[in-house]
């Protein structure tokens, strides 16, 4: 049975992530109480208690009452100038030390209950491109621009900084191109994609071995086993994709899934209506995110992406990617073009 976790439970260390998003408020001058309010945090602007966990609910919050308070278009950014390595001691450390930019990756996707607890980060390398996107972990549609800016450059600063260079890295929105980009271009370069039904990073795969100066793949190793096995069981949002993603050939069903998750189909419903969403829902964005691989990566056409999903011809298909996305596959693959 696939073990999950749900929107209220608490999950997230507060001296993580939420101590981040309130002491950068204070720095910004923002006053406590309003940070802090509904989120579980001090109100007097102190640290949190050394292990006192809260829910994504309350993260989330605590996101909000930031971005609303600070009203400024640079907020997301500048809280993931400081988000990684982290404050969790030991994962922190193996960051630090990680010897190149593929094992710095292999390390967020692997721990991100502790690096990456709002949004899932996933990586896929293949025909010579690396591609780093993200999945929403918890139901935030309203904050998923916010989080996205935030995720993207905590990941281009860490590679710069422990790289010692700027990469040249390639990024795609799942949101319209916003009236004013600087600070895009500013955080994170000028190679901006919008309308991609997607948030990703893609980089030449190459770039993920070339070694890092500072690195020490001893100390890292070091670092990861002093973690030990303290990951949590992903949100349910998380561990549903990662189940869509492994099943997308053999058509899951509502019903398949939920004896998986070992629950009926109604309760499977009464969670995924928690996040703001329901199954058919969440397997046509896998579903998507798969031909969106297999076009940008594998330089497949309407035919083989058609037979992978199992659908029975290309014209099936098309509509239903129309369906699923508002966009036939060739002008959502002269989007990802440029």
């Amino acid at each position: 049975m696939i073990r999950y976790t749900l929107p209220d439970q608490a999950t997230i260390p507060a001296q993580g992530v939420p101590w981040h998003f309130l002491k950068y408020a204070l720095q910004r001058d923002a006053l406590p109480a309003p940070i802090a309010r509904g989120t579980g945090m001090p109100g007097d602007g102190g640290a949190p208690l050394q292990g006192t966990l809260l829910s994504p609910q309350q993260c989330l919050q605590l996101l909000g009452n930031t971005l609303r308070e600070l009203d400024s278009p640079d907020t997301g950014f500048m809280l993931g100038q400081h988000m990684l390595p982290g404050a969790d001691p030991a994962l922190s450390g193996a960051l630090r030390q990680a010897a190149s930019l593929g094992q710095a990756l292999a390390i967020l996707c692997e721990w991100p209950s502790f690096l990456s607890p709002l949004l899932r980060p996933r990586l896929h390398v293949g025909d010579g491109q690396a591609v780093l996107y993200w999945s929403d972990s918890h139901g935030a549609p309203g904050l998923r621009a916010a989080l996205v800016e935030m995720h993207m450059t905590a990941v281009v600063s860490l590679a710069r900084w422990l790289g010692g260079r700027r990469l040249p890295w390639r990024f795609c929105f799942n949101r319209a191109r916003p009236r004013h980009i600087e600070q895009h271009e500013v955080h994170l370069g000028g190679d901006l994609r919008f309308d991609c039904q997607l948030d990703a990073m893609l980089l030449d795969a190459a770039l993920l071995s070339q070694p890092w100066p500072g690195g020490n793949a001893d100390a890292c190793a070091a670092g990861l086993a002093a973690a030990g096995g303290r990951g949590r069981a992903p949100s349910l949002a998380d561990a549903l994709y990662d189940y869509l993603l492994a099943e997308v050939r053999c058509a899951p069903t509502l019903e398949s899934a939920s004896a998986a998750f070992g629950v009926s189909p109604a309760t499977l419903k009464r969670h995924l209506a928690r996040y703001g969403t329901h199954f058919v829902a969440e397997l046509d964005q896998v579903r998507t995110h798969v031909a969106l691989y297999l076009f940008q990566s594998r330089r497949a056409d309407n035919e083989a992406v058609a037979d992978y999903l199992g659908f029975h011809d290309a014209a099936n298909f098309r509509r239903s990617f129309k369906r699923w996305t508002g966009l036939t596959p060739a002008l959502l693959r002269a989007s990802l073009a440029g």
